[in-house]
């Protein structure tokens, strides 16, 4: 079985992009480990666990089984005790996931240089990667030597414009810029770092969430060894696509 390296940041990730491919992962007997920056227990943002949306909650709130899997994943050993991004290169790893969120504690891990190095170790490595939402701006900012960005050729999902903006204007009378983690989209940014604006998938009008039991409701791009999804609503779909992903490397 595979040991997947989950990179994730010092706090503010989204719960549901995390936990359910942790949940699927070890189902099927794969090992998870988790480095953070400082090498402490990360948890996820507290409005998308606890806090709420008030009456948005229904659009914007995590799903139970989402916040049932994060519960899980928060009392497994390994997550209590990560690594440091920095340490990455000494703990050997199969594969790498790297989940998303937008609250601003999440640049802890967009921005971190060790980090960065440690995906495209990856990807030169041709190991197996997965990235959701706000995931693939990290593998973005991921330079090669020649200077070109880990996903220079390679077709991606990431959170769409039509997404980032529809969260921000449903909540910035009251939230201001929680939904806006930079200036410029995931969108604009990721695009930027690709070989053409056409590799940027955006999938079908996201309408409904995936569920364990509907995963074909969600959507996922998949280029070799590397699988990527856009919000939440893909999430069991994109962990079906990585544990599938990984059975073919055996």
């Amino acid at each position: 079985m595979a040991k997947v390296l989950m990179l994730l940041p010092e706090r503010d990730y989204d719960p549901t992009e995390a936990a359910v491919p942790w949940a699927a992962l070890r189902k099927a007997g794969h090992e998870v480990i988790f480095a953070t920056p400082g090498g402490q227990p990360a948890f996820a943002d507290p409005r998308m666990v606890k806090h709420g949306f008030g009456l948005l909650n229904p659009l914007l709130m995590t799903r139970p089984d989402g916040l049932a899997a994060y519960r899980d994943m928060c009392s497994d050993p390994p997550f209590a005790h990560p690594i440091r991004h920095q340490d990455w290169a000494s703990v050997e790893h199969d594969a790498l996931l790297v989940p998303g969120g937008h609250a601003q504690g999440v640049k802890t891990l967009l921005e971190s240089e060790a980090a960065q190095q440690c995906v495209v170790a990856s990807f030169a490595a041709n190991l197996p990667v997965a990235a959701i939402c706000h995931g693939p701006v990290l593998l973005a900012r991921s330079r090669m030597v020649d200077g070109r960005s880990v996903l220079h050729g390679r077709k991606t999902a990431a959170l769409t414009c039509a997404l980032e903006y529809s969260g921000w204007l449903m909540t910035c009378f009251w939230l201001g810029r929680y939904y806006r983690t930079y200036p410029t989209t995931v969108q604009a940014e990721v695009s930027a770092a690709l070989a053409s604006a056409d590799d940027f998938v955006s999938g079908p009008l996201p309408l409904r969430r995936d569920r364990r039991d509907h995963p074909e409701h969600g959507f996922v791009v998949r280029d070799g060894q590397y699988v990527s999804a856009r919000w939440p609503g893909d999430s069991h779909a994109f962990a079906a696509a990585f544990v599938s992903l990984l059975a073919e490397q055996r």
